[in-house]
């Protein structure tokens, strides 16, 4: 299997400026890496640091030390030190991300919202569209929903579009931060197939997942962030 993703000795630290500086110590000497047809996930108690190590490697978050090389377009890549233009450009081309919560445009429709990330990479609007209705019939959003904007819809029915905006795409890496919390057992199913077939794509996935139903059925690794805490080493 082939490393997509490494992250090397990566810390975090979180600075409270309204607290008189205050520095809360997330995570430190972060190392993994992720392979190529594989699903990573993060492991460990809620406040450990999972979600933060996702957006360090999304580039949500700065990072106070380390390394974080992504294989984009044949070259390795430092995302902890890349100019805002250089993320953006890994996010359109090599590392896709499915959120906890979808962030729509308002009265955009939830096909368009699923459609987005192909249409930025040169997609035509149709084929954007007809991929997103196979997503949407996969994840069971009835059709009358596809033509409404996503902000009236349920938490589930929510998610369901954002899994399918996520999935749309054939980026080599993909984060996933709790992507079945609000979806029923026939929703989760699906999200493993899904999984699994970005991996026979040799796609590389990392995700956190609180159920261990879906964990268990999509990690070939499982990385212990408690291992990561600051003050520790890594293990």
């Amino acid at each position: 299997m082939t490393s997509l993703l490494i992250a090397s000795e990566v810390h975090k630290t979180f600075v409270m400026h309204m607290r008189g500086g205050v520095e809360l110590p997330v995570v430190a000497n972060v190392s993994f890496s992720m392979n190529s047809g594989a699903c990573a996930v993060l492991g460990g108690p809620s406040g450990v640091g999972k979600s933060s190590i996702l957006k360090m490697l999304y580039g949500n978050y700065g990072c106070d030390g380390g390394q974080i090389l992504v294989l984009h377009n044949g070259k390795h890549v430092d995302i902890a030190s890349a100019s805002p233009r250089k993320v953006l450009e890994i996010r359109r081309d090599t590392i896709g991300y499915v959120s906890q919560f979808l962030r729509a445009v308002p009265r955009v429709s939830a096909l368009d919202v699923a459609a987005e990330p192909l249409l930025v990479r040169g997609v035509a609007r149709e084929e954007a569209r007809d991929r997103a209705r196979v997503l949407f019939a996969q994840l069971n959003l009835h059709e009358r929903l596809w033509s409404l904007p996503p902000a009236t819809f349920s938490g589930g029915e929510q998610q369901r579009v954002n899994i399918a905006r996520g999935f749309i795409t054939d980026h080599p890496v993909l984060l996933l931060d709790e992507p079945t919390a609000s979806l029923d057992a026939a929703n989760r199913e699906v999200v493993i197939e899904l999984i699994a077939a970005k991996k026979a794509e040799g796609a590389a996935l990392l995700g956190i997942f609180h159920d261990y139903d879906v964990r268990n059925a999509v990690a070939d690794q499982v990385i212990d962030v408690s291992a990561f805490a600051a003050g520790k080493s890594a293990a």
